[in-house]
């Protein structure tokens, strides 16, 4: 039997890729080959009625707990519970990696980490200490506390046993950071994601949404481009005045966001409904004509692959992991982040073009099934037992 300690810094009941990922990957595992799996996470909860019919044990770390004896208290819970597992799991790199691996360590424990991202860069970029997307952020010369965050990734990924990335985009990303090749491992997310059930008028009336949606899931973080969506809006209401732009999701930006939409007069045209669960998700995505993604910047996209699961036709950029999932005019459309034109341009082609919408419907549903669930967890389970 081999006992795998998955830490994570965000789980159910929050939502988000990680958090989905997480769940999935535990619950699968725990029913392959007699693995016996724990998780441990920060938590916006002390306690969730899931965690007992879960099928694998879950330690919580109440985010509440003030930051610094948070931090210490999660790295004891690794350390006094690593001496019973094989192998130590860590999502990311930092916030969890880094405690994960002195605990490793320490213990003489395999340890692997997941690269979702360049972490230094994203608390730069949030904090304002950045104005460049990630990749021109790569060239630069880190400093200040990205570049100390810079320096913790690094270390962690090169004292790992092994590197799961989820894309190949990610994989160029990390080998930049001179991380040798031969620890690194492309193993593509998925989705177990089910569909609502519900037809797209019965969606919309649940959700108290009527016309014709164009939905954009994610944190509202400036390099997810909610700001050009709401930008172009009025010139997309002259292509079809029943548009609603639905905005799902939380984060710094909500505050101008908000401020965007009354001052160009669109509170019954643009609705920011803040963070949804994943059977939320499911009525807003059974509601959608299109699915919109302006993002700057994306490592592999779980909202993505969910969209096409709900047969909702994509629009997205050519950043990232994005030019893994997306042929550009078979399964979607790819334009430059930010690209007001052309954006408008795709979402006007695709709108008036029904039998695209339906070409690009049938056509992601396809491409959502090779990401399938079990043959992410069989590349692995493959590459931990190594």
């Amino acid at each position: 039997m081999k006992n795998i300690l998955i830490t994570t810094g965000v789980f159910e009941p929050d939502i988000g890729g990680p958090a989905s990922y997480a769940k999935m990957l535990a619950k699968k595992l725990s029913g392959y080959n007699y693995y016996s799996i724990a998780v441990l996470t920060y938590s916006s909860v002390r306690k969730f009625s899931g965690d007992k019919i879960s099928g694998f044990k879950i330690i919580r770390i109440w985010k509440k707990i003030p930051k610094v004896l948070r931090h210490l208290l999660y790295f004891f819970k690794i350390f006094f519970n690593a001496s019973k597992y094989d192998i130590i799991f860590s999502l990311n790199a930092v916030s969890v990696g880094v405690p994960a691996l002195i605990a490793a360590k320490l213990r003489n424990k395999k340890f692997f980490v997941k690269i979702v991202g360049d972490y230094a860069w994203e608390v730069a970029a949030n904090k304002n200490k950045t104005s460049l997307l990630l990749d021109d952020f790569q060239k630069t010369k880190r400093r200040g506390w990205p570049g100390l965050l810079h320096k913790l990734q690094v270390i962690v990924c090169r004292r790992a046993d092994g590197i799961i990335v989820p894309s190949e985009y990610l994989a160029d990303v990390v080998r930049g950071w001179g991380i040798d090749a031969g620890k690194i491992k492309t193993i593509y997310n998925s989705t177990d994601f089910k569909l609502a059930g519900l037809s797209r008028e019965e969606a919309r009336s649940k959700i108290s949404i009527h016309g014709n949606i164009l939905l954009s899931i994610g944190r509202l973080v400036p390099w997810k481009g909610f700001r050009m969506l709401i930008k172009i809006m009025p010139q997309l209401l002259i292509i079809n005045q029943f548009f609603r732009l639905v905005i799902v999701g939380d984060g710094p930006d909500k505050k101008i966001l908000g401020t965007m939409v009354k001052n160009l007069g669109l509170e019954k045209k643009v609705l920011l409904v803040g963070k949804k669960t994943q059977e939320e998700l499911k009525v807003y995505l059974a509601a959608a004509d299109l699915f919109v993604l302006n993002t700057g910047y994306e490592g592999f996209s779980h909202q993505i692959l969910e969209a096409m699961v709900a047969g909702v036709p994509v629009i997205t950029t050519v950043v990232g992991g994005n030019r893994e999932i997306i042929k550009q005019g078979e399964n979607g459309f790819m334009v430059k982040y930010n690209d007001e034109f052309n954006l408008i341009e795709a979402i006007k082609s695709l709108w008036q073009a029904p039998e695209f919408r339906e070409q690009f419907s049938v056509e992601g549903k396809r491409t959502a099934y090779l990401f399938n669930v079990d043959n992410m967890i069989k590349e692995t389970v493959q590459f931990l037992e190594g």
